[in-house]
């Protein structure tokens, strides 16, 4: 199950993490973030033991979108040690996000 940060729980669960992290800044209302879902739960799960991914609604979370400026969604940015290491804007293939969060954890 992938956890929904907010603006409370941000900095814990994604800027102090030990493991390398994947936000997608998504939205309810959002067609393109629906899809994505069934492909961000499977790479959770297999990379479960080495990175994370959280979910953040831009919504319930402006200031945190706005402090990344995060213009469309979904967006994918990739944290390592808290700092960003690579970020995506729109649809991707699984095979594309699966890379980019291998090569965070290599």
């Amino acid at each position: 199950m992938i956890k929904t940060v907010d603006t409370n729980t941000f900095q814990n669960e994604v800027i102090q993490s030990d493991v390398p992290v994947v936000v997608d800044f998504f939205a309810t209302w959002c067609g393109p973030c629906k899809l994505m879902s069934p492909i961000l739960d499977q790479l959770a799960e297999e990379f479960e033991s080495t990175a994370k991914i959280v979910k953040l609604d831009v919504d319930q979370s402006k200031e945190i979108a706005t402090q990344y400026s995060v213009k469309g969604m979904p967006t994918f940015i990739f944290f390592k040690d808290g700092e960003i290491v690579d970020r995506i804007m729109g649809s991707q293939p699984k095979d594309e996000l699966k890379s980019k969060i291998s090569a965070m954890i290599e």
